[in-house]
Formats: C-alpha cells, sequence, structure tokens
C-alpha cells in the first residue's frame, strides 16, 4: 500500500467591509489583523518551502469577498498605513520596556515580525493573491473557489436563480482573480444539501468538502468511510473532513491552541495602555482595537499569566506537529485494519480548517504548519502531502453515494444561521431575490416600466443584484447569533436590502430615478465587476 495521505485545506474568508465615508473604521481592521497575522505570515512561509526545495502540497481557497478586499486599492492603502502606525508603535515598545527585559524582548521580536511581513507585501507589490497565485502555478498549491459573498447555499433553496448567481459569480471572480476555472469549491460553513450536486457538477465544479456526518450519514454508507472521498449521483467527488484532526486543532479541552506556552489572544496591548498612547489605533469612536502586540501567554488568569516566551511556544509547536503527524499516521493504520480500501488506494485524512486560525486565533499556527511540511519534506516520511485535486487525479474511481445534509456548524445542522436572533432575516431576502427575479424576466421580455430617458436599467439591475448579493452573507445572521460585533452585522444587512428595494422601485417606476445615488452606491462597493443580472432570471 502507498503511503497514508494527508490534504491540509485552509479557507480563507472576510465579510467585504469597507467605508470610505471615514478614515478609521473598526471592522476594517478584520483585514488588517487578519493580513499581519495569517495571510502574510503563510504567504512567507510558503516562500521558504519553496526555496528549501520541498514537496510541499496545500489547498487553500479565497472567498471572492476577500479577493475584493484584498485588490482594493483604498483598502491596501489603509493597510499600509496600518501597518506603518504598527512598525512605530512597536519601536516605541522596545524603548519603552529598555528596564523591563522580558517584555523588552517580546517587543523586539514583533519589530522583526512586522518587518518580515512588509517584506512580504512588498515582494508581491501589495498583491497578495498574486502571491498564493505563483505557488499555484508551481504546482504545490491548489486554489479554490467559494460562492460570492459566503452565503449559506441550502437557505437559498427557494430561490434557483439566487443560488445560480452565488455559485457562478463565485467561479467567475476566481478565473478573474487566478486566469484559471478552479477544480475545487468551498461550500459557505461547509453547508451542504443533494440540491447542490447537479448545480455544482453542471457549473463545472470537480469535488467540494462536507463535515464528517455529511459522508458518514451518506445512503449507502461509503466503505471508505471519511478516508477516501465519494462520487454523488451528479459526479461531483466530495471529501469528508477527518473528525480526530479537528478536535486536535480546534477542541478548547484537547486543541494545541491551548497550550499554556503559547500567546494568549485576548490580552492585547491595547487592554493595557493607557488612552492617548494608542492613538491612532482606535476607532473616531473610540473603540479598542487589538494592535496585535501581546505580551502575554495563554496560562493563568488575565492578572497572573507568565510573559510570552517565543523559544518556549516553538518547542510546544514542534511537539504538537509531531503528534499531529504520529497520529495521521496512527488513524490511517486503524483505516486499513479491517481491509483495504476501495481500488486498494491508500487512506487520506482530509484535514480543513480557517485560514485565520493559523496566525491570528492561535498565533503559533503558521510555525505548526512550517514543522509538519518539514517532517512529511521527504520519501522517507510517514505520510504523503497531496492536495484533493492530486488525490482524485491519482484515483478517479470512486464510490457513488449520496452524501446526507450537514454543515460544520455548531450541532452539525444550521442553527447558528437560525436561531431566535436571526432568523428574521430570511423572510426579507427571499422577497428580495423574488422581486429581482420578476424584475430580470421583465427587463429581458421587453416588458419593463417606462423610465425616465437618463435611467439605465441594466445598471441598476446590476447593483441591485450586488446589493442582494452582499445582503446575503452568512457573517450577519453569524455576527448577530454571536453578538461579537455590536450592531455592525444588523446594520449592514438593512442597508443592503433598503438599497436594494429603492433600486428596485426605481426600476418598477415607483419613485424618480437617481442616477447620483446609483453612482454613490456603485462607488461604495466596487465588488464583482462580471456580475450578470440575468442569473437571477435562470438565464444560462
Amino acid at each position: 500500500m502507498s503511503r497514508p495521505q494527508l490534504a491540509l485545506l485552509l479557507h480563507a474568508h472576510l465579510p467585504w467591509v469597507r467605508h470610505p465615508e471615514q478614515p478609521h473604521f473598526h471592522e476594517e481592521t478584520w483585514l488588517f489583523e487578519a493580513l499581519l497575522e495569517s495571510y502574510l505570515p503563510l504567504l512567507g512561509a510558503m516562500n521558504r518551502w519553496s526555496a528549501r526545495g520541498w514537496p510541499w502540497r496545500l489547498a487553500w481557497s479565497f472567498s471572492p469577498t476577500l479577493l475584493a478586499a484584498l485588490g482594493d486599492p483604498l483598502l491596501r492603502a489603509r493597510f499600509e498605513q496600518h501597518l506603518g502606525e504598527l512598525e512605530d508603535l512597536a519601536a516605541r515598545e522596545v524603548e519603552c520596556h529598555l528596564l523591563q527585559p522580558e517584555l523588552r524582548v517580546v517587543a523586539e521580536f514583533y519589530v522583526g515580525r512586522l518587518a518580515e511581513c512588509r517584506a512580504t507585501w512588498e515582494a508581491v507589490g501589495g498583491n497578495v493573491p498574486a502571491g498564493f497565485g505563483t505557488h499555484a502555478q508551481a504546482g504545490n498549491l491548489e486554489l479554490l473557489t467559494c460562492a460570492a459573498t459566503h452565503a449559506v447555499l441550502p437557505l437559498l433553496r427557494p430561490s434557483p436563480g439566487a443560488l445560480l448567481a452565488q455559485v457562478r459569480l463565485g467561479l467567475a471572480e476566481h478565473v478573474r482573480h487566478f486566469g484559471s476555472m478552479p477544480a475545487g469549491f468551498w461550500l459557505p460553513e461547509c453547508a451542504y444539501t443533494p440540491e447542490l450536486d447537479p448545480l455544482l457538477a453542471a457549473e463545472g465544479v470537480r469535488w467540494t468538502v462536507v463535515e464528517t456526518h455529511g459522508l458518514m450519514h451518506a445512503v449507502p454508507s461509503p466503505q471508505g468511510a471519511v478516508f477516501a472521498p465519494v462520487l454523488t449521483p451528479s459526479g461531483l467527488a466530495v471529501f469528508g473532513r477527518d473528525p480526530a484532526s479537528a478536535r486536535q486543532v480546534w477542541s478548547r479541552h484537547e486543541g494545541y491552541p491551548g497550550d499554556p506556552r503559547y500567546r494568549e489572544f485576548h490580552r492585547d496591548l491595547a487592554q493595557d495602555a493607557e488612552r492617548g498612547y494608542l492613538t491612532p489605533h482606535r476607532s473616531p469612536a473610540a473603540q479598542p482595537t487589538f494592535t496585535g502586540l501581546k505580551y502575554f501567554a495563554v496560562t493563568g488568569t488575565s492578572e497572573t499569566k507568565r510573559v510570552y516566551c517565543r523559544a518556549a511556544a516553538l518547542d510546544a509547536v514542534r511537539a504538537h506537529a509531531a503528534h499531529f503527524v504520529a497520529e495521521r499516521v496512527a488513524w490511517a493504520a486503524r483505516a486499513v485494519a479491517g481491509g483495504p480500501l476501495p481500488d486498494g488506494r491508500p487512506p487520506l485524512c482530509l484535514a480543513p480548517y480557517d485560514a485565520e486560525l493559523f496566525g491570528h486565533w492561535w498565533y503559533e499556527g503558521p510555525e505548526f504548519l512550517d514543522e509538519v511540511m518539514r517532517l512529511t519534506a521527504t520519501d522517507a516520511a510517514p505520510l504523503e502531502l497531496v492536495t484533493p485535486g492530486e488525490h482524485l487525479a491519482r484515483f478517479p474511481r470512486c464510490e457513488q453515494v449520496q452524501p446526507a445534509v450537514s454543515t460544520w456548524g455548531e450541532g452539525g445542522h444550521l442553527g447558528v444561521w437560525l436561531d431566535v436572533r436571526n432568523t428574521w432575516m430570511q423572510t426579507p431576502l427571499r422577497t428580495a431575490e423574488a422581486r429581482l427575479a420578476t424584475l430580470g424576466h421583465r427587463q429581458i421580455e421587453g416588458l419593463s416600466a417606462r423610465l425616465d430617458l437618463h435611467a439605465d436599467p441594466e445598471r441598476a439591475l446590476r447593483q441591485a443584484a450586488r446589493e442582494l448579493l452582499l445582503a446575503q452573507a452568512s457573517d450577519w445572521p453569524f455576527l448577530i447569533h454571536h453578538g461579537t460585533a455590536g450592531d455592525y452585522p444588523r446594520l449592514r444587512f438593512t442597508e443592503h436590502l433598503s438599497a436594494f428595494h429603492q433600486l428596485a422601485s426605481m426600476l418598477e417606476g415607483l419613485q424618480p430615478w437617481d442616477t447620483a445615488w446609483l453612482a454613490e452606491r456603485e462607488a461604495r462597493h466596487p465588488v464583482f465587476p462580471e456580475l450578470d443580472w440575468r442569473w437571477w432570471a435562470g438565464v444560462p
């Protein structure tokens, strides 16, 4: 039997957040933090793996909204300003801790880490997706896409046009940014329903991923459990998430990030420094913004935490990476204990994670991946790293089953996005989706209302579709469910739906045409230039 295989998949997503009307906006820092702590360190790690000649493999999905943010000139300029401010702050921190050697060492580490991030940023000219694209072209990185605005696709089943648009635009945005059609499609929130199979297959998608119980409850039960992909009746290849690798990294109780040697996420300089010291690292409303400069390790309460020791943290990384690889090898042995897998294929462990876990939530996550790559970099290694597409190319024959409805949300169902705090959002979305489909059909059939001579109905239809897409993002109900972003998700949701209905009323002749306002909405949200409103009308 061939060596057991490990496929690591990182899903990178952030909602579209851009506020040109304010010089500093708190929620824009979500992007800046992810860049500094996850995307740039991980891209830098990939650069080093390739420079060392390692045969590394990794799969990575970018959501279209994240790609839009990474490519936006305003957000890129603001990130550079943010980076410069943090570099100045870190240098001041070194000076402030001249008489506190433990803290000074940590501050000096941050000066070096920020310099590394700047070097990676400047090496790609601020075009982070292009840096990832280079590794994809070299064959080490498999890139896949996601739904346009990370909508929970099973919730769109009553609106076929909306479902088609989320999938088709996700694919189109990937081609626009990377120049090639992706084989893989990440289902937002890993939310799957059998109705998605024929749509994804018809749009050219080759494979996707479901949560563990999506395969374990499949009909018939797959012989390979989650150790091998399956084919749906539509010919879509489906991989199941390995539950053990998920627990070891994600679990609050047994996961690696809880080790007391690692850096504490929640204790930031913003909580300890005097108010005026951190300006301009606060929003206009004086809402504290994490600086990313954190001096303490996980251990103990906020009052008793030890100072972060980088050497101790890296010792933990080495131990945990070795444990992770050893556990995958033991898992593979158990997988074949009852007999070989179909077609004599090796057992495959598919381990998907949110990309932001590595670096942002778990600061040492990039170093953990670096060590895993080192441990698997030779032919003598006990595991072979592959991408899902690479595995399918080698072993194209798969069992045909029907995976079960599933998601990786709490409890394995859609309760996070359909609870008492956010379920009210679904009815207005279905209403707007139906209204846009009707508007599209009327435009195609030449039955639109008689409009002002200056009206541009197709332009308004595009913007109406854009507003609806942004309202459909899974982030707004998710944040409302967890209560972690104040009123922002509710305000964004209602803003986009209000703009949609204003555009729809203009198209129906129910209110005066307002070209200036339309232009303002387009300028505020310059995303998805290849969007086609005809998709909502079911046009091929």
